[in-house]
């Protein structure tokens, strides 16, 4: 497996390279047009030895980085190497690919597309009853699943005290982590999470009496997507949620991904920057679906998804029969601050993370939110005033 991996990060790499290398001849080639057609024909002979020329240069480079692909790939083959996966920097290498491309990934059956699993230590836990009990032996009936945003892992909560081992030692929660490809569409880690929490339900050392699930910023939207999916097809779990917390979620959206779906419409009407488009365009359905804080399969399916004036996204209920909180932050102190208000925690800003823009809202109870000051996105996965709030909410 360890020798997969790598063998696989090494053929995605010279892919992209080669990739890389033929935008750069179709830029090269749509700058030489313009130039050329400004000469007429007396640049005819010219336009024809440079077209013979970089054309060979550009399909040499092509052939060549394809055949030192193969080669890093025979000699990765003949190496031991750890597991990738199961080690924090090896996984984070792995999961900010997949935030990038999962969905294609996924797609071309490649061993970097990780399907969604509890991890311990790294390692997934396959969903036996055996497989639990000996992964969690102090296993309780309250159980708390941790679910990381984009390009994260279950290794992003901290290293020791992280907010699971808190509430473990305080509340008597156990922490699950789950790890998943967040390339993937939202709504199809959505629904692989409700079929996970299932079998979860079903293999869990003792009964289940009360689930709460903590997501990180794409986290607490599959966190909805999940118990939506689950509502609509009567899975029994979905009975025992007590708590979702979303800590920094884009439920309306995240200003970065509305801006490169801008941008990218805007490089590709001249052919000179159409290759930063194609690049642009080439992120993974998981990204895209931030634009608007998509649950559902509707809000994508059949849809262009390069349109400027796209539908706006389905509205997804709450679940009933459980508390939903939210914590928003700044990097300013006070939240009325005009650079907080701009730049919220840096990738998402107040509004979003709350549910509460000008043309939309989401039901949270304002009782149930909190905001942080002075903190970036990623301090949310483990802040010490977030963690006492969501002791109190889980007490």
């Amino acid at each position: 497996m360890s020798q997969t991996e790598l063998r696989a990060l090494a053929a995605l790499g010279f892919d992209e390279l080669r990739l890389a290398t033929g935008g750069i001849g179709r830029m090269h080639r749509a700058i030489a047009e313009r130039a050329f057609r400004a000469t007429g024909p007396g640049g005819l002979v010219a336009r024809t030895v440079h077209d013979g020329v970089t054309r060979g240069v550009y399909a040499g480079l092509g052939l060549g980085t394809r055949a030192l692909g193969a080669a890093t790939q025979a000699a990765v083959a003949r190496r031991e190497v750890p597991e990738l996966s199961i080690t924090p920097r090896g996984s984070a290498l792995i999961a900010a690919i997949a935030g990038l491309r999962g969905d294609a990934l996924e797609a071309e059956g490649s061993p970097l597309h990780q399907p969604m699993a509890v991890r311990v230590n790294g390692a997934p836990v396959p969903p036996h009853a055996e497989a639990f009990a000996a992964a969690f032996p102090g296993a309780t009936e309250r159980v708390v699943v941790f679910l990381h945003g984009l390009m994260e892992t279950e290794f992003s909560w901290g290293a020791r005290e992280t907010y699971g081992t808190r509430l473990a030692r305080d509340l008597d929660w156990t922490p699950v982590y789950v790890r998943y490809n967040s390339g993937r569409r939202i709504s199809h880690n959505g629904r692989s999470l409700s079929e996970l929490m299932q079998e979860l339900v079903a293999a869990w050392p003792v009964e289940v009496g009360r689930i709460a699930l903590v997501g990180h910023s794409m986290g607490g939207l599959v966190a909805r997507s999940a118990c939506h999916r689950a509502v609509e097809d009567g899975a029994d779990w979905v009975g025992r949620m007590r708590h979702s917390v979303s800590l920094g979620s884009p439920h309306m959206g995240a200003p970065l991904e509305q801006a490169v779906h801008v941008l990218s419409a805007g490089l590709a009407a001249l052919p000179e920057t159409r290759v930063f488009a194609n690049f642009l365009r080439r992120r993974s359905g998981g990204i895209r679906d931030l634009r608007q804080g998509s649950l559902v399969d509707e809000d994508w399916t059949g849809c262009d998804p390069d349109a400027l004036r796209a539908a706006a996204c389905a509205e997804v209920p709450l679940c009933e029969g459980a508390t939903h909180c939210f914590v928003s932050a700044t990097i300013t102190r006070s939240g009325r601050h005009p650079l907080g208000r701009l730049l919220g925690d840096v990738l998402v800003l107040t509004p979003s993370a709350s549910g509460r823009s000008r043309t939309r809202r989401i039901p949270f109870d304002e009782e149930y939110g909190m905001h942080v000051g002075g903190a970036h996105h990623f301090a949310l996965l483990n802040h010490p005033a977030v963690y006492e709030k969501l002791r109190s909410w889980l007490a």
